[in-house]
C-alpha cells in the first residue's frame, strides 16, 4: 500500500505534510497521539505546545505533556505500520522492475546464444531462487498483516468501549444539569406568581372603590338604626343626608366590570430546537397585551408577539441573552431582534437598554433560561441585582458572554475603573463598557430630581434600606440606599424617622460604592425650614421612578483582590496599603480578571498597563502589593500560643432533673443540649445579632478575620444571615474554614469572609451547647449507629424540650452521659433510650435493662433528688463492704477527719445557721426513710398530745421522715415540725404525724455557722439580703466543709467552700465579705503573742530554751519571738541599750513545724506551689489555701520589727523564720549550712533557696499551724535515667506552677512528712501520660507505685521466709555510647560517594567509598557481623532503656535486624518508637517488640550513612507543582524524583563546611554539579 493510495491516512491533518520514519541522516516526522485520541505530526505538536500543555486544534481538549515533552507522547503504531508496509512494498516493486528489465534482456541474449551454444542452466536456477525468496517475503508480510489486523481489531473494540462509557457518563451529567436548571427555573417562576396581583391594578382600584362605598353605606345604616331606636339622636346628625345616602342608587355601569375578564398578558413559552448532535431548549415568561381569558389560545399553540416583553424586563429591567449551542452558530433570534435589545453576535460588550428603548419589541428568541448558560455560569439569579450586595451580576456577565463559544469556559476579562477604595479587600469598580449607560442614568436621575413629585413633604418618612436620591455636588444627583438614620434629640440611630425630625443620614451610593454621611441642619426650627434643608440634600424615589430605575443595575460592583490579606494580621489593612492601592490603580482603566465570587463580593485580580514602555507585560496589582510588603497571600497560620477560648459550659448536677432543648444531633452518642435555666443567653444572642448586623450593614472592616487559627473564638454567619458565636475547628482548603457554633454544637464550612472577631463582652458567658451521649444504650452491632436509629432519635428529640438527668462525671473532652425523657405538662414522660430499644434500633449495655422500676425506688425524697455522683460513690470513706457490716446509726456520727468533708447543704436560714448532710451518710439516710416508712406507714392515726421537742414520723410529700415538734396549735390541729434529717421547718396537720420509736430518734443533719465573719453595718443579726443570697446559692449545693472546732454546742463553727461557674472553689465567707454583706471577724492575739506580752512586761528580751553542754535545758535571753503591736506598745517597757560586748556563737535549738495534715484517699482539688529539682511536687489543699492567706496576715502583723541579730550555731536548728526577697516573713526549714549562706525550704511553699545567714532567724512563727504544703510524687512512673532531668522539671514547672488541678491520692506515707503517692490530671489528661509523651518518663506497667522503704527491714522479712533473691533480677542493660563516623577528606578534595537515602533534594544521606568501605574489625566486616547476630537473634534481650539517640537493633521489613538509633516515641497507646537506620538513613516506626539491645562490638564499626546538606541550590519560592513532599512542602515530588535519577552513576563530593551542618557539593560523571538540571527546569533555584 503506497502513500498515494490513501493520502489522508499518512498525512498530518494540521499541516498536510506526510508522516515519515527516521532514517540514517534524518530524524523523521512520526505521528503522535494526544489524550483526546487525535493524531498530529511531531513538527506540528512542537509548534503548538505551550508550558507543557497542548490544546487539541480539533476538540480543544488540553493534554499535559509527559516528562519527555512532545517526544514522550505515544506514537501511533497503526500509521507507522502502514508507512513501513508502504515503504517495503515500494522497495519490492523497484526490485521487481529491475528483474523485469533483466529478464527482457536475457531472452534476446540467450536466443542469440542458442545459435552458438546450448541453453545455460544457471539462469533457471536464479529464477527459482528469486521466486522462493519472494514467496518467503510474502509469507512474512502476511503474518505481519495478521498481527496488525488483530492489534487494530482489539484496539478498536477497547477504544469504542472506553469512549462509549465516557460519553454515557457525560450525557447523563449534562442531562442531570439540564433537569436541575429547568426545576430551578420552575421554582423561581412559581415563587414570582405571588406578585401576580400587581398586574391587575385597574381591577384592584375598582375593588377598593366598591369596598369603600360598602363601608360608607354600612356606617350610614348603623346611624339610621340608632336614630330609629332613639329618636332624639336626630339633633346630632343630618337626617336628610343620611336618608340621601341610604337611597342613593347603585349604578352598575359606573364600575368597570370588563377588567375581570382580562388575563394578565403573561404566558410561558417553550421552544426547542433539535439538531443532529445538539439540543437547544428555551423556557421564557413573556408579557403581552392582556386578552380576555376566554379568547386565550391553547397553551401549546401560543405564539410570541412582537409587542410582548419579558416579565422581568417589565418589572426590573433585566435583559437576558443566550449563548449559541455551537461555536459557529448564532442564537435563534439573533437577526430578528431589534437593535434596542443589543443582540448583535459580535463578542464586544453591549450596553443595557435605557428608558427610551423600553417601548421596543422584544425578541421571543431570547429566552429567560438557556440551559447552555446555566451549565457554564453555574447558579442563575432570578431577579437582577438591586443593590451592592449582589456584586457578581450574572446578568451583566451573561450579556457580555452571549456570543462566546460554548466550549470556552474561562472567565471574561473586563476593563474597569476603580471608583472607591476602602482597602484591597473591599473596593468598587465600574465597567468601562457601561460609560454611555452611566451617562444616560445620570441624566435620567437629574431629570427626576427636578420634578416636584420627588421632593419630600412633611408626611414622608425615611427608613433604613430605602432608595433615595442624594446630591453628590451641585447639579449632580445620585441614587443611594439609606444605611443609618439619625433623629433629632436621639443619640442612637433609628430605623424610621419623619422628615421633619431628620438630623442626619448615612447613605451608600449604588453607582460609585462610596459611603457618605450627611448632616441636616435648618436655620429655623420650623417644618418648612426642615423640609427645605432635607430637599436641599435629598430627594425621594416614587414607585414609578423606582420601576424606571429598575432597568439600570447598580454601576458599582464590590470587589476584592483574591487571596490577599493584610501584611500584619493583628492590625488589619493599614493606611499605607490603601494609599498604595489607590496610587497604582489611579483613575485610568485597568484590566479586571474575575477569579471567583464570595457572597456579595467579586474575587478579582487587577492588571494595569506597564509603566515601562519597553515592556508589554501588564502589572498585577496583587503581586505588586505583596512585593512592596503591604499585603501577603492567604495561607492558614498557627500561633505559637493557644488562642483565647470560651469558658466551658456549665454541666448539670448528677442525678438532677433539668429541662433542656436538644440543639443538634449527629447520633445517640453524639448530640448537644442547651439548658433552659436562665435568660442570659437569649439577651446575649439578641445583643450579638444586633451588634454584628449593624456592623455588616455599615460596611465596617475592623472586625474582619483574614487568616483564622484553629481553636480561635469568633462570630460566624449562619444560613439565616444572622451571627452566632463559633470556634474554628478546621481548614478544609482554599478560603474556607470549618467552624462549630459553640451555643448549638453543629459544624459548618464557611468562607473566611463570614467570620468576624468576637468582642470581649460576648466572652462573658460560657458555651451553651453541652456535648452529651445517651447513657446505658449502645448500637445494635456494638460499633456504629444506623441511619434509621439516628433519624428516629432526631424525630423524638431534635429542637424539642426534654428532661435530662446526668448519670456521671466525665472529662470535658468526652460527651456527658445523660438520660433523656420526653417532657410533658405533668413532668417527664417516656425514656427516649427505652423507646429506641423498644423499636429495636438500639440495645442496653450488658447487665442493664429498663430502669423505670429502679427510678421509682431511687427517687424516694424530693429534697434528695441530687443523688450520689460517681465521684461520691467511689469515695474511700464509703466502702460498700464496710457499710454492710457496720451497725446502723440513727444519730449523726462525725468522721475522725474534720477537714475537707464533702457535704450537701440541705437548708439555709442565715450564714449563722444552716444545715448540711454528709454525702457519706446518703445510704444511711435512705435506709432511715425506709425504716420509718416500715414502722409508721401502716399505723392508724392516734390521739396523741403533741408537745414541743417531741420526735415524730411525718408524712411529707408522700415520704415518711423523721421530725421534731417545734410548736403546736390546738385550734387548727396544725403543728410546726422540723425535718430532723434536713433542717427546714414545715406546718403539717396532725393526721400526717405518727409516734416515732425511740430507736429511730436522732438526726443526720448538722447545723453549722460560718466562722471568721460577722454581719455588716454593726448589726447583731444577719440582714434579709444576706440570708436570701446565701440561701439562693447554697440550698441543694455540694460543698467542701472543714469543722474548725468540735463541741457539743450547735451550730458548729465551720468553713465552707463551693465551686463557682468557673469550677473554682471559693470560700462562702469570702464571698459574703466581697459582696459587702459581712465583715471579717477581729481575732484576738494568739497564745504565743499573749505570752510574749507577759514576758516583755518584765524584761525587754525573752528567754529561749537551749541545750547546755550537759544536756540540761536552760533559759537563755534572746530576741523576742513577736514584737509588740502599736496598740500594746504602752504596756511594754522600752528596751535598754545593751553594752558593747563581743558575743560568742550562741547555741540554739528549734524543733520542726508540725507536719502537714494529709487528705484522705481519693479525689481532691489542689493548687501547686512549687516543683523541686528532684521532681517532687508541692501542693496545697483548698483548706490550706484559705489558711495560708490568714497565716500570711498573722505573720506580717506579728513581725513588725527585726529581731536582734546574733551569731548562732545552726547545727540544732530545724524550723526557722526567713525574710524573703520581697522583704516579707516566711516560715522555713533549715536544710544545710553553706558558709555565709544556709539552704532553707519554705515549709508552706516547698521552694528551696540559698539565703544569707543575716536573713534567717532560729525561731518558729505560728508554730501551732501545721505545714501547709505537702510533697507529692507521681504514681507508677519511672523517670528516664532513674532521676528527673532538668528539661522534665522545666516542663513540670510550666504546666503545674500556680495552677489548680485535680489530684487522686493513691497511697499515704507512714511518715506525714514524706511524699504522698498521687496521680495528677490537667483538664482530664493524666500528667504521667504527658511526661511519657514528651519522653521524660515511662509508665510502670506493673501498676505498683514507687514506695518508700518500709519501717521493718526487708532483710528481716527475707530471713523469716528464707527466700533466695540472688538470680531473680536480670542483668542491667549496658549504656552504650554513640556511633562513630568515618574520617572525611579535607575541604576541597574530591572523593567518591554512594547516596544511601534522600530526604529532600538538598538533604540526603551518603557514604564515602574511598578508605571506609568494608571496614573490618577482628577480621570481620559489618555485614558478616550482622549476619552472625541475626542467626542467633533470640539470644538478645529486648530494649528497656529508651533515651534519645540510644543505639539498638531494629527489625526491618525483610525480617532482619540492622543497627539503628532511637529518635522519639511516636505514640503512647500503642507504644511505637521512631528509629533511624544509621547505615541507610531511612526512618521507621516500630513497636518495642521489634527492638533489641545491640551488642557493644557493633559500635566499633562506623556508621555507613552521613547526613549532609547539598550546597548551591534551594527550594523555589513559588512552585507550580501540585504534589509536594508532606514533610517539606517547599519541595515538589517531581524535584525529589528527578534528583534521585541524577544521583545514579558515579557521584563525587567535596566538603564545603563541617559546622554547624556537614555541607558538600555533588558532581556527576561529567564533573558538573548535579543540581544544575533542577535549576534549569524551574524545580529549584540557586542559593
Amino acid at each position: 500500500m503506497d502513500s498515494g493510495d490513501n493520502p489522508s491516512t499518512v498525512r498530518c491533518k494540521l499541516c498536510g505534510e506526510a508522516f515519515s520514519l527516521p532514517e540514517d541522516d534524518l530524524d523523521g516526522n512520526l505521528p503522535r497521539m494526544l489524550l483526546c485520541a487525535h493524531i498530529y505530526c511531531t513538527s506540528c505538536l512542537l509548534s503548538i505546545h505551550c508550558d507543557g500543555v497542548i490544546r487539541c486544534p480539533e476538540c480543544e481538549v488540553e493534554s499535559t505533556l509527559p516528562e519527555g515533552g512532545v517526544f514522550g507522547l505515544q506514537e501511533d503504531s497503526r500509521i507507522i505500520g502502514l508507512i513501513y508496509t508502504s515503504k517495503m512494498n515500494k522497495m519490492k516493486r523497484c526490485e521487481r522492475s529491475k528483474n523485469r528489465k533483466t529478464n527482457k534482456l536475457s531472452p534476446t541474449t540467450d536466443f542469440k546464444a542458442n545459435h552458438e551454444d546450448v541453453e545455460q542452466p544457471a539462469d533457471v536456477e536464479n529464477i527459482k531462487k528469486l521466486v522462493d525468496e519472494a514467496l518467503a517475503q510474502a509469507a512474512e508480510n502476511l503474518a505481519l498483516l495478521d498481527d496488525i489486523n488483530e492489534t487494530l481489531t482489539n484496539g478498536l473494540a477497547e477504544q469504542v468501549k472506553r469512549e462509549r462509557a465516557r460519553l454515557e457518563m457525560e450525557i447523563k451529567q449534562a442531562a442531570d444539569k439540564a433537569l436541575h436548571a429547568v426545576q430551578k427555573w420552575k421554582d423561581v417562576q412559581l415563587s414570582q406568581l405571588t406578585k401576580l396581583e400587581a398586574r391587575f391594578s385597574s381591577s384592584q382600584a375598582e375593588v377598593s372603590s366598591v369596598q369603600k362605598r360598602m363601608k360608607a353605606l354600612e356606617i350610614t345604616m348603623q346611624m339610621a338604626r340608632e336614630v330609629r331606636r332613639v329618636p332624639f339622636l336626630e339633633q346630632y346628625c343630618t337626617l336628610d343626608k343620611v336618608l340621601e345616602s341610604l337611597q342613593a342608587p347603585v349604578d352598575k355601569q359606573s364600575y368597570n366590570m370588563k377588567d375581570i375578564t382580562l388575563g394578565s398578558g403573561m404566558s410561558c413559552v417553550f421552544l426547542s430546537e433539535c439538531l443532529n448532535q445538539s439540543l437547544a431548549l428555551s423556557l421564557k415568561m413573556e408579557v403581552g397585551v392582556p386578552k380576555q381569558l376566554s379568547d386565550s389560545p391553547p397553551k401549546g399553540n401560543q405564539q410570541s408577539s412582537s409587542s410582548r416583553k419579558s416579565l422581568w424586563q417589565s418589572s426590573k429591567g433585566k435583559n437576558k441573552n443566550c449563548l449559541s449551542p455551537k461555536p459557529d452558530q448564532e442564537s435563534p433570534g439573533a437577526h430578528s431582534s431589534s437593535s434596542s435589545r443589543g443582540s448583535s453576535p459580535t463578542p464586544a460588550p453591549r450596553r443595557r437598554s435605557n428608558r427610551s428603548r423600553q417601548s421596543s419589541t422584544s425578541d421571543p428568541g431570547t429566552p429567560d433560561v438557556i440551559l447552555e448558560e446555566l451549565l457554564i455560569e453555574g447558579k442563575e439569579k432570578a431577579l437582577p441585582p438591586t443593590g451592592p450586595e449582589l456584586a457578581n451580576d450574572n446578568w451583566r456577565i451573561n450579556r457580555r458572554r452571549k456570543n462566546q463559544s460554548f466550549g470556552d469556559k474561562r472567565n471574561v476579562t473586563q476593563w474597569v475603573v476603580v471608583s472607591h477604595v476602602v482597602n484591597p479587600s473591599h473596593f468598587y469598580v465600574r465597567y468601562v463598557a457601561e460609560k454611555r449607560e452611566s451617562e444616560n442614568l445620570s441624566k435620567k436621575i437629574n431629570h427626576f430630581c427636578c420634578r416636584d413629585s420627588c421632593r419630600f413633604t412633611s408626611s414622608d418618612t425615611v427608613e433604613t434600606g430605602s432608595l433615595i436620591f442624594v446630591k453628590w455636588k451641585e447639579g449632580l444627583w445620585c441614587r443611594a440606599t439609606v444605611v443609618e438614620v439619625f433623629q433629632t434629640r436621639c443619640v442612637d440611630s433609628v430605623k424610621t424617622c419623619s422628615v421633619n425630625q431628620l438630623s442626619g443620614i448615612r447613605v451608600f451610593l449604588l453607582d460609585s460604592g462610596v459611603g457618605k454621611s450627611l448632616t441636616i441642619q435648618s436655620e429655623e426650627e420650623t417644618t418648612e425650614s426642615s423640609l427645605e434643608a432635607v430637599n436641599d440634600h435629598l430627594r425621594k424615589v416614587g414607585e414609578g421612578v423606582k420601576v424606571e430605575l429598575g432597568y439600570f443595575a447598580p454601576q458599582a460592583i464590590r470587589c476584592s483582590l483574591k487571596d490577599l490579606v493584610p501584611y500584619d494580621l493583628t492590625k488589619g489593612w493599614s493606611k499605607e496599603a490603601q494609599l498604595e492601592f489607590v496610587s497604582v490603580v489611579g483613575s485610568a482603566a485597568v484590566e479586571m480578571r474575575p477569579l471567583g465570587q464570595d457572597r456579595d463580593t467579586l474575587l478579582v485580580d487587577l492588571r494595569k498597563a506597564p509603566m515601562n514602555q519597553s515592556s508589554d507585560v501588564p502589572i498585577s496589582v496583587r503581586e505588586y502589593l505583596v512585593f512592596i510588603e503591604v499585603a501577603r497571600f492567604y495561607s492558614p497560620v498557627s500561633l505559637g500560643r493557644r488562642p483565647l477560648l470560651y469558658y466551658p459550659p456549665k454541666y448539670p448536677k448528677i442525678n438532677t432533673e433539668l429541662n433542656a432543648v436538644v440543639s443538634h444531633i449527629n447520633n445517640p452518642s453524639d448530640f448537644y443540649i442547651q439548658l433552659v435555666d436562665n435568660m442570659e443567653f437569649v439577651l446575649l444572642s439578641a445583643k450579638l445579632k444586633d451588634c454584628y448586623n449593624a456592623t455588616t450593614l455599615a460596611g465596617e472592616d475592623d472586625l474582619n478575620i483574614y487568616c483564622p487559627v484553629i481553636e480561635q473564638a469568633c462570630v460566624a454567619r449562619y444560613e439565616d444571615k444572622l451571627w452566632y458565636r463559633a470556634q474554628v475547628v478546621g481548614h478544609p482548603g482554599g478560603r474556607k474554614v470549618e467552624v462549630q457554633y459553640v451555643d448549638f454544637g453543629n459544624k459548618k464550612i464557611l468562607s473566611v469572609s463570614d467570620l468576624r472577631k468576637i468582642k470581649d463582652e460576648f466572652f462573658a458567658l460560657p458555651s451553651r451547647a453541652i456535648h452529651c451521649c445517651l447513657s446505658d444504650v449502645i448500637p445494635l452491632d456494638g460499633k456504629t449507629w444506623s441511619d434509621a436509629c439516628s433519624n428516629r432519635f432526631i424525630s423524638l428529640a431534635h429542637q424539642k424540650l426534654v428532661t435530662i438527668v446526668a448519670t456521671g462525671k466525665v472529662p470535658k473532652s468526652e460527651p456527658l452521659p445523660v438520660k433523656l425523657y420526653e417532657s410533658g405538662l405533668n413532668g417527664p414522660l417516656d425514656n427516649i433510650a427505652e423507646l429506641l430499644v423498644k423499636d429495636e434500633l438500639a440495645s442496653f449495655r450488658e447487665g442493664l435493662e429498663s430502669t423505670d422500676a429502679g427510678n421509682e425506688s431511687a427517687i424516694w425524697d424530693p429534697p434528695l433528688e441530687l443523688g450520689l455522683s460517681a465521684e461520691d460513690l467511689g469515695a474511700p470513706d464509703q466502702n460498700a463492704s464496710g457499710e454492710q457490716s457496720e451497725e446502723f446509726q440513727p444519730q449523726l456520727k462525725l468522721p475522725d477527719q474534720l477537714k475537707d468533708l464533702k457535704v450537701r447543704v440541705s437548708h439555709v436560714n442565715s450564714p449563722g445557721s444552716f444545715y448540711v448532710q454528709f454525702t457519706q451518710n446518703d445510704s444511711q439516710l435512705k435506709r432511715m426513710c425506709e425504716l420509718v416508712k416500715k414502722e409508721c406507714a401502716l399505723m392508724e392515726p392516734e390521739e396523741v398530745v403533741w408537745k414541743a421537742d417531741m420526735y415524730c414520723a411525718a408524712h411529707i410529700n408522700g415520704v415518711w421522715e423523721r421530725g421534731q415538734i417545734c410548736s403546736y396549735v390546738s385550734s387548727r390541729d396544725i403543728a410546726e415540725v422540723m425535718r430532723c434529717d434536713h433542717g427546714n421547718k414545715m406546718e403539717l396537720h396532725v393526721s400526717n404525724l405518727r409516734p416515732l420509736p425511740s430507736s429511730l430518734t436522732g438526726s443526720l443533719a448538722l447545723e453549722c455557722t460560718l466562722t471568721d465573719i460577722r454581719p455588716a453595718g454593726g448589726r447583731s443579726t444577719w440582714t434579709a439580703t444576706a440570708c436570701d443570697l446565701i440561701s439562693y446559692y447554697l440550698t441543694g449545693a455540694s460543698a467542701v466543709l472543714t469543722i474548725k472546732e468540735l463541741t457539743d454546742e450547735r451550730p458548729v463553727p465551720v468553713t465552707l467552700f463551693c465551686s463557682n461557674k468557673m469550677g473554682q472553689f471559693i470560700s462562702i465567707a469570702d464571698f459574703l465579705a466581697s459582696e459587702g454583706l459581712a465583715l471579717r471577724e477581729r481575732k484576738p492575739r494568739d497564745a504565743a503573742i499573749q505570752k510574749s506580752k507577759e514576758t516583755d512586761a518584765q524584761s525587754p528580751v525573752s528567754e529561749t530554751q537551749t541545750d547546755g553542754p550537759d544536756g540540761e535545758k536552760k533559759q537563755t535571753p534572746t530576741a523576742p519571738s513577736v514584737p509588740p503591736s502599736p496598740s500594746t506598745a504602752s504596756l511594754v517597757s522600752t528596751p535598754k541599750p545593751a553594752s558593747r560586748t563581743i558575743l560568742s556563737a550562741e547555741k540554739v535549738k528549734t524543733g520542726s513545724y508540725l507536719p502537714p495534715e494529709l487528705p484522705c484517699l481519693g479525689h481532691i482539688q489542689i493548687s501547686v506551689s512549687a516543683i523541686g529539682e528532684d521532681g517532687l511536687i508541692y501542693t496545697r489543699t483548698q483548706n490550706a489555701e484559705c489558711q495560708h492567706e490568714q497565716l500570711r496576715e498573722r505573720i506580717q502583723q506579728s513581725m513588725k520589727t527585726l529581731p536582734k541579730q546574733k551569731p548562732y550555731t545552726w547545727k540544732s536548728v530545724q524550723g526557722c523564720a526567713v525574710i524573703g526577697p520581697d522583704m516579707l516573713w516566711y516560715r522555713g526549714h533549715l536544710l544545710e549550712v553553706l558558709g555565709g549562706h544556709v539552704k532553707v525550704q519554705y515549709v508552706d511553699y516547698g521552694l528551696v533557696e540559698n539565703i544569707p545567714v543575716v536573713h534567717v532567724y532560729p525561731m518558729l512563727l505560728c508554730d501551732d499551724v501545721p505545714q501547709l504544703c505537702m510533697p507529692c510524687q507521681l504514681h507508677s512512673i519511672n523517670p528516664v535515667g532513674g532521676r528527673w532531668q532538668r528539661d522534665a522539671v522545666a516542663l513540670l514547672k510550666e504546666v503545674l506552677l500556680n495552677r489548680c488541678v485535680d489530684m487522686t491520692v493513691t497511697e499515704l506515707p507512714t511518715d506525714p512528712r514524706r511524699p504522698l503517692t498521687v496521680e495528677l490530671f490537667l483538664d482530664g489528661l493524666s500528667l504521667s501520660r504527658i511526661l511519657c509523651h514528651h519522653e521524660h518518663a515511662s509508665m510502670d506497667r506493673t501498676g505498683a507505685a514507687q514506695k518508700e522503704p518500709s519501717v521493718m527491714s526487708p532483710a528481716l522479712l527475707l530471713d523469716d521466709w528464707d527466700i533466695d533473691i540472688k538470680d531473680l533480677r536480670g542483668p542491667e542493660e549496658p549504656m552504650l555510647g554513640p556511633f562513630i563516623y568515618p574520617n572525611l577528606p579535607e575541604k576541597g578534595e574530591r572523593f567518591q560517594v554512594r547516596v544511601k537515602h534522600l530526604w529532600t533534594p538538598n538533604e540526603l544521606f551518603l557514604w564515602p567509598l574511598e578508605g571506609s568501605s568494608d571496614v573490618e574489625v577482628d577480621g570481620e566486616t559489618l555485614d558478616e557481623a550482622l549476619t552472625r547476630i541475626n542467626a542467633n537473634i533470640t539470644a538478645l534481650q529486648r530494649l528497656t532503656n529508651f533515651h534519645h539517640g540510644a543505639p539498638c537493633l531494629a527489625e526491618y521489613s525483610d525480617g532482619k535486624f540492622y543497627r539503628a538509633s532511637l529518635i522519639r516515641f511516636s505514640s503512647v497507646e500503642p507504644v511505637m518508637v521512631l528509629v533511624q537506620h544509621v547505615d541507610f538513613g531511612s526512618d521507621d516506626t516500630l513497636p518495642s517488640s521489634r527492638l533489641r539491645q545491640m551488642p557493644a562490638e557493633l559500635l566499633r564499626f562506623p556508621s555507613q550513612a552521613l547526613k549532609v546538606k547539598v550546597a548551591g541550590f534551594k527550594a523555589p519560592r513559588a512552585s507550580r507543582q501540585e504534589d509536594v513532599l508532606p514533610y517539606s512542602p517547599g519541595w515538589s515530588v517531581k524535584a525529589a524524583m528527578d534528583m534521585i535519577d541524577m544521583l545514579h552513576g558515579n557521584i563525587t563530593a567535596s566538603v564545603l563546611a563541617r559546622d554547624p551542618v556537614l555541607t558538600v557539593l555533588l558532581y556527576n560523571e561529567d564533573d558538573e554539579l548535579v543540581h544544575l538540571p533542577l535549576v534549569s527546569s524551574g524545580l529549584a533555584e540557586f542559593e
